[in-house]
């Protein structure tokens, strides 16, 4: 099957999914923005850049969603209670939208 120069981009780009992907990470646990990165990837199969993922962590932190934490020059990010709150909404939200489609 031929696909021209960003065909994957224009189909399932799943820009507007990156902070419910971030937010479903951190619910798990506690992340630096390269390990959010490494699993992004693996999911989605390419590894989004950080143009990507710190802008996406800002507008999370500036919504009061997520945290920082400083570890010597590593920054973590963790969900806020806000941030838990939100992404239980999210997910609910997301199931009753795709459910239908799997």
């Amino acid at each position: 099957m031929h696909k021209h120069p960003g065909a994957d981009d224009y189909c399932c780009d799943m820009r507007g999914f990156l902070s419910f992907l971030i937010l479903f990470l951190l619910s798990k646990k506690p992340m630096h923005g390269q390990e959010i990165a490494e699993e992004i990837e693996k999911r989605k199969g390419t590894r989004p850049s950080p143009g990507t993922i710190y802008p996406a962590l800002k507008s999370l932190k500036e919504a009061g969603l997520i945290q920082e934490g400083k570890k010597g020059k590593t920054i973590t990010y963790s969900l806020t209670d806000e941030g838990r709150r939100g992404f239980r909404e999210a997910k609910q939200q997301f199931c009753k939208t795709f459910i239908g489609i799997l």
